[in-house]
């Protein structure tokens, strides 16, 4: 009995010592522990926030354990805009202090350290990161279709086969201040409305320059302002297209936009200018382009937004034009989305043009079923059905162009348009992915033949950096139609290599 006895005091004695030897996450950090200055601190300058009532009660003792959980919900949810390079500091000294309490609450430290990392990468000098892709095309006719026989905007130069090296871009980004960020692009010269070559010059010319060279800063009331050459592409926020391209945007100006969220929504509004020069299409003149775009949201599931954009040239009172439109999204749920977007322009056109242009104040419309692999389990699916109207101008040439065929080159501006478009992309594991894909306009015009197209394709990912893709592209003009339109079909088969550094 005795001996039992004299284990069981040992026991407790041991128990009892444990805390000398670690310490107690239930037991109160000292009030006069750095780690409250620390926090203080953080949560003075709207760093983080401690209780989750969003106040930090620095006056009151606190375990080590609610120390540990504020320190995990700082590194979650840090405001890069408000965290000083000295705050960083403090955090990774807070995750050292309460590494045990982190592993206890299943916070996982390596986790940490590399979302500290990040932070202290975005905090520090210069950024730098990059882009190159080539395409090896083998085209089937000479000349070909997906150049349109044309050396300055077609995808093959005009002829049968190239070796493209059509894309290396150099991203610099600076954080200059707690608010204020530089950002620039150095790329082969694409122009104002997104082309990856110059307008006017020979694709076969390598043109380096600056394609974006912006700054973001905070303003007073909460307002973001990012003023310098910038791209503007509402569609590709709203998700309303995939592949290439948008209906009305995806243009790059210089100008100022200014940007606000409050409560549901979320405010856009720019003025921008573009000036008539050889990286533009032939016909582009000096203009402003001003716009403003509104989007609510209604809730988790539920979308809609309200956009505008106004041309206004500077010796072409005849040639002024604006564009407003709305659009949506619904979500089912987190795997499947109803999309859609209604377009209504007002062309301000002389009457020449006019008559041979359709319609002064036409209108387009587009609705899209977009399904996640998740949600099929063996592919995704993109089903698109729209209406181009009468007089309807889009601001660029190649919507649905990914590989250099004009799916709409004979498209007349005096009917409506109708467009099928159907993608589907499956992906196997972390390697190997395939696609599908489909395109049909209806002209609605006696003596000019649909135009259908189909590609299917095939990735490798070699590693996170490196990527090929192997594809077939067949487009279909038909075959009698008038003369200056496209008639007999095409193909391609395109070897891509896209590295990401």
């Amino acid at each position: 009995m005795k001996k039992t006895f004299v284990i069981l005091a040992v026991a407790a004695l041991v128990a009892f010592a444990a805390p000398a030897f670690a310490a107690n996450p239930f037991m109160d950090v000292p009030m006069n522990h750095w780690a409250y200055d620390a926090v203080s601190q953080l949560a003075s300058h709207g760093v983080i926030s401690g209780y989750p009532d969003g106040s930090y009660k620095g006056a009151q003792p606190a375990t080590r354990y609610e120390m540990a959980s504020i320190v995990a919900r700082a590194l979650a949810k840090v405001d890069l805009d408000k965290a000083s390079k000295q705050d960083v500091e403090m955090l990774k000294k807070l995750v050292v202090e309460f590494k045990d309490e982190l592993d206890a609450l299943g916070v996982k430290v390596d986790k940490i350290d590399a979302r500290v990392a990040v932070l202290e990468k975005d905090m520090g000098g210069w950024s730098l990161s990059g882009q190159f892709r080539m395409d090896a095309k083998f085209g089937n006719e000479n000349p070909s279709f997906y150049g349109n026989g044309q050396s300055d905007s077609g995808y093959t130069l005009g002829g049968k086969n190239e070796f493209d090296l059509n894309r290396y871009r150099i991203f610099l980004k600076k954080r200059i201040n707690e608010t204020t960020t530089f950002t620039a692009r150095l790329g082969t010269g694409a122009n104002d409305n997104g082309n990856s070559k110059p307008w006017g010059q020979n694709r076969g010319d390598q043109v380096m320059e600056w394609e974006r060279y912006y700054i973001t800063t905070k303003l007073p009331y909460d307002i973001t302002l990012t003023v310098g050459r910038q791209n503007v592409d509402w569609e590709d926020e709203a998700g309303l297209y995939v592949d290439d391209d948008a209906w009305i945007g995806d243009f790059t100006y210089n100008g100022f936009i200014f940007q606000k969220s409050w409560g549901m929504v979320d405010a856009t509004v720019l003025a921008t200018r573009n000036e008539d020069n050889y990286l533009l299409n032939v016909g582009a003149r000096d203009m402003y382009r001003y716009g403003a775009r509104f989007n609510f949201n209604i809730n988790e599931q539920f979308r809609v937004a309200l956009s505008g954009l106004w041309d206004n040239y500077d010796n072409l009172d005849d040639m002024n034009s604006h564009t407003i439109y709305g659009d949506f999204e619904f979500k089912f749920n987190p795997s499947i989305a109803l999309k859609g977007a209604y377009y209504t322009q007002n062309n301000d056109i002389n009457v020449a043009e006019r008559a041979a242009s359709g319609e002064d104040s036409p209108t387009a419309w587009k609705v899209i079923v977009d399904a996640k692999q998740d949600l099929l389990k063996f592919t995704s699916l993109w089903l698109e059905y729209g209406k181009i109207g009468e007089g309807f101008r889009m601001y660029q040439n190649s919507p649905y162009d990914s590989y250099g065929a004009a799916a709409l080159n004979n498209r007349n501006l005096d009917q409506d348009t109708t467009i099928i478009f159907v993608r589907a992309d499956q992906k196997w594991n972390d390697k190997w992915s395939t696609f599908v894909r489909y395109f049909t306009a209806d002209f609605d015009t006696t003596g000019i033949d649909d135009t259908k197209f189909y590609t299917f394709g095939v990735g490798y990912q070699l590693n996170p950096a490196v990527g090929f893709e192997l594809s077939y592209d067949k487009i279909d003009y038909g075959d009698n139609n008038p003369a200056g339109m496209n008639s007999g079909d095409d193909n391609v088969v395109r070897l891509r290599t896209v590295v990401n550094f």
